[in-house]
């Protein structure tokens, strides 16, 4: 692979894998790569641009090693494919059941607990262990509230129908 700017090149080198970031082709190349990962795992997969969960209900320890097989089979992909997950950014949560089982991926001869979340923000959308929206909505208000601030600190004399524009046009 070689970049090119403003007429300079850099020299000649070989790529193993990734993707060329700020390219038109890396998001379909990425996709490509990444296109066979459900055939990998046997409970729940979602896939959405970089970002794989997986679940399945746990009602007892046969769920809970069926969950981890999945989690190993993430690994070897991993291996095969040459594309690392980070293990820091991997996480488990236990939403509204008891079963207290720790997870693990296998990457690079190594293995990594995987940490345990309460909560975890996707998409905007604050998800918490206990399904409860009121955190969610508790953090929607005081981000409008700090807006709501800023603005009324930068325009001082506004009347409604104006407040009410720049509302709009912030949102």
């Amino acid at each position: 692979m070689r970049n090119m700017l403003n007429w300079f090149s850099s020299s000649r080198v070989r790529v193993l894998s990734g993707v060329p970031r700020g390219s038109v082709l890396g998001p379909l190349l990425f996709l490509l790569f990444v296109n066979d990962l459900p055939d990998w795992i046997k409970t729940n997969i979602c896939m959405f641009a970089d970002d794989t969960k997986i679940w399945t209900r746990i009602s007892g320890i046969r769920n809970a090693e069926s969950l981890q097989r999945d989690l190993d089979s993430l690994g070897s992909w991993s291996e095969q494919w040459l594309l690392r997950f980070n293990p820091e950014k991997c996480k488990v949560m236990h939403i509204r059941h008891s079963h207290r089982t720790s997870y693990t991926i296998k990457q690079d001869s190594k293995v990594w607990p995987l940490q345990e979340a309460t909560k975890e923000k996707d998409l905007g959308v604050l998800t918490t262990a206990n399904l409860k929206a009121s955190r969610q909505c508790s953090e929607a208000a005081s981000k409008a509230s700090k807006i709501l601030r800023m603005i009324s600190r930068q325009f001082r004399n506004m009347n409604e129908k104006s407040f009410m524009i720049v509302c709009m046009g912030y949102i």
